[in-house]
């Protein structure tokens, strides 16, 4: 036993010691990866021949071994707090250089960058003015305060129901006497029975066949009933949705006849008794200004209907017509021709169930704006008039109100026009070796030739761990068994002070002599 095996004892134990408690004074450090110190034997030199009889001359500190073992997750609500679950550290830059670390603590800086308490930038790839990522290398990340810019509304997208049973946008019928007509035949009038019939929209003809019968022939379908017994006063019933009502004797010579035409009502958007149905939606123009485009419905026979768009402030213009089979489900729809006849004429639109109409605008932008009305959703069954989904695009200037980072390292802004865009992606780096990394201080660890080269990636890609925004990765240290650890430590600091002073009374034994 000699002094050279106690004294290589004392420094390992030393070291030991100062490893647990620079673990120990850590544990609160976000990030820290706690270190374990390991040893290795000594030997002399010797031939060959005296292997067998080689005694050790002590130990010594081999390495510290950093132990990269996930800590637990806290959340914060801090925006810019990212903690890293699985493999990868965050890349900065330290005016250049790269250096890397699994602290997430972030804020920023005057210029708008996302830098660390040392001020050094977070590294990750940028994204342009339209939210497009560009992977090819990294860059500083920043948080971009500028506008985001506006965009022009060139469709509204609209699901509608039109409730089957609404009225027809018809007035009172016109009843004209034929120029040939010779009795003594006086009417109030035509009156309509069921306003939702589509037989209100026909052309009705009555002919007095003999002084005491007529027949009643529907022009529209080319249909003629059989003779019936006429009664002065009693009414005569004209399809479903309307009578009329005749007093008098007709001619002998049954020469009589009558005509009756259905009369549209004229479409004014002030008033709510010309149209079924009205909703209305916010559109942009180019430069961010907005206009209200309301829509108007009017049912004009049994699964027709006009439809109507114009500007709050301007003139609703007739647009087209939609057309519902028997089920309730659109089958057609088609663009009024202009300029408008009277009455108006239609055409199949080019694009089914879409509709073409352009606004005004007053801003300087260009006018007028073209839109679409596109109601393929739309369905007429009985029920309430009503949207089932309104979606215009398009949208204001806006300003970046918030912004979050997602699991793949993506920032995505919020703005006050309620739209998104990425702001960049935040990248993690893996190495081969992460041992090989030399530690600097500051939780920051920097490449060398041992660790293998920086693997770039978005994270949760290969072998890289995700992110979890408004959140902290804690010190993997363990108080429990450091302390455990610290005690050992301690007891083997002391075993060795032993052997000192062992080898000590030996050598004043010999003194003795």
């Amino acid at each position: 036993m000699g002094y050279q095996q106690g004294l290589s004892g004392l420094s390992a134990a030393s070291s030991d010691l100062d490893v647990i408690g620079n673990n120990i004074a850590n544990a609160n450090t976000t990030g820290f990866k706690s270190g374990a110190a390991q040893f290795a034997d000594m030997y002399a030199n010797s031939v060959a021949t005296a292997v067998g009889n080689q005694v050790g001359i002590g130990t010594k500190l081999a390495e510290v071994q950093q132990q990269f073992s996930q800590g637990t997750i806290t959340s914060t609500n801090q925006a810019l707090d990212v903690a890293i679950n699985g493999n990868g550290f965050f890349q900065l830059s330290n005016n250049g250089s790269l250096v890397y670390s699994r602290n997430g603590v972030f804020q920023l800086d005057k210029n708008g960058f996302i830098t660390n308490a040392q001020g050094l930038q977070l590294m990750g790839y940028a994204a342009n003015s339209s939210g497009i990522i560009n992977t090819a290398q990294t860059v500083p990340l920043s948080v971009p305060t500028a506008n985001i810019a506006p965009q022009a509304t060139t469709k509204i997208v609209a699901g509608l129901n039109l409730n089957a049973q609404d009225p027809l946008m018809l007035g009172t019928p016109v009843v004209a006497a034929n120029p040939a007509n010779t009795g003594s035949l006086t009417t109030p009038g035509a009156t309509i029975t069921n306003t939702a019939s589509g037989t209100n929209n026909d052309n009705y003809t009555v002919n007095f066949t003999s002084a005491t019968t007529y027949t009643v022939t529907d022009n529209t379908l080319g249909t003629t009933t059989a003779p019936a017994t006429y009664t002065a006063g009693t009414a005569i019933s004209l399809g479903n949705g309307q009578t009329v009502t005749f007093n008098g004797l007709p001619a002998a010579a049954g020469t009589d006849s009558y005509t009756i035409k259905p009369t549209p009502v004229a479409f004014n958007q002030n008033s709510s008794s010309t149209y079924n149905y009205s909703t209305s939606t916010t559109v942009y123009d180019s430069l961010g200004g907005s206009q209200t485009v309301n829509m108007y419905f009017a049912k004009t026979s049994a699964g027709t209907w006009n439809v109507y768009a114009g500007t709050s402030t301007g003139t609703a213009n007739l647009v087209g017509q939609a057309n519902f089979n028997s089920s309730g489900t659109l089958l057609g729809t088609s663009q009024v021709v202009t300029p408008v006849a009277n009455p108006p004429t239609f055409t199949a639109t080019t694009t089914p169930y879409v509709f073409n109409f352009s606004i005004p605008t007053t801003d300087g932008s260009s006018t007028p704006q073209n839109l679409t009305l596109n109601i393929g959703g739309t369905t007429q069954y009985g029920g309430k008039d009503g949207v089932n989904s309104l979606q215009p695009d398009g949208y204001a200037a806006g300003t970046l109100t918030s912004f979050t980072i997602g699991s793949d390292g993506t920032l995505t802004g919020n703005y006050s026009n309620q739209q998104t865009a990425a702001l960049g992606q935040i990248v993690l780096a893996n190495f081969s070796n992460q041992n090989g990394l030399v530690n600097l201080g500051n939780n920051e660890f920097q490449q060398t030739s041992q660790s293998g080269v920086a693997q770039i990636s978005s994270p949760g890609s290969t072998n890289h761990g995700v992110l979890q925004g408004g959140a902290l990765e804690n010190s993997n240290v363990d108080l429990t068994s450091e302390l455990v650890n610290l005690i050992t430590a301690q007891r083997n600091y002391q075993a060795n002070a032993q052997t000192i002073k062992t080898q000590q009374t030996v050598d004043q034994t010999l003194i003795n002599l």
